[in-house]
């Protein structure tokens, strides 16, 4: 029963830009992009500390409906899910649905320039998880 079958390796990303966007995600999370990626490149990467890593690949077509996945992102070094919603708004990302809640739960959808949805949550200090 704890036998693993697959693991994840990526979690891939369709994108008219590839590098561009993996630029802009790698500004929003601080990942650094795939060594050897470049402007023009029909794949880029941002590496994650283990896998699964972030793959953006160039596909012909545009987005035209809701993303069936999506990443969730929250603040890290002390910042709120507020904090985080103004820095990604200066980079770029719009709000789509904020569903933020008068008791402060809740969390803001967000499209990133591509439009492909993201939701920004609670950090875990808001949450109440000890660091």
């Amino acid at each position: 029963m704890g036998d693993r079958m697959i693991e994840i390796h990526a979690i891939t990303i369709d994108a008219a830009d590839p590098y561009e966007i993996a630029s802009w995600w790698s500004r929003a999370t601080g990942l650094p992009l795939g060594e050897g990626d470049k402007p023009g490149d029909d794949e880029a990467m941002l590496r994650t500390a283990q896998d699964p890593f972030l793959l953006f690949i160039r596909v012909p077509e545009g987005k035209t409906v809701k993303n069936r996945v999506h990443l969730d992102v929250n603040g890290t070094e002390g910042r709120t899910r507020d904090q985080e919603v103004e820095r990604l708004v200066e980079l770029g990302a719009t709000v789509f649905d904020d569903l933020r809640k008068p008791d402060g739960s809740g969390w803001v959808t967000m499209l990133d320039p591509e439009g492909n949805e993201f939701c920004v949550c609670r950090s875990p200090e808001e949450r109440g998880v000890p660091g």
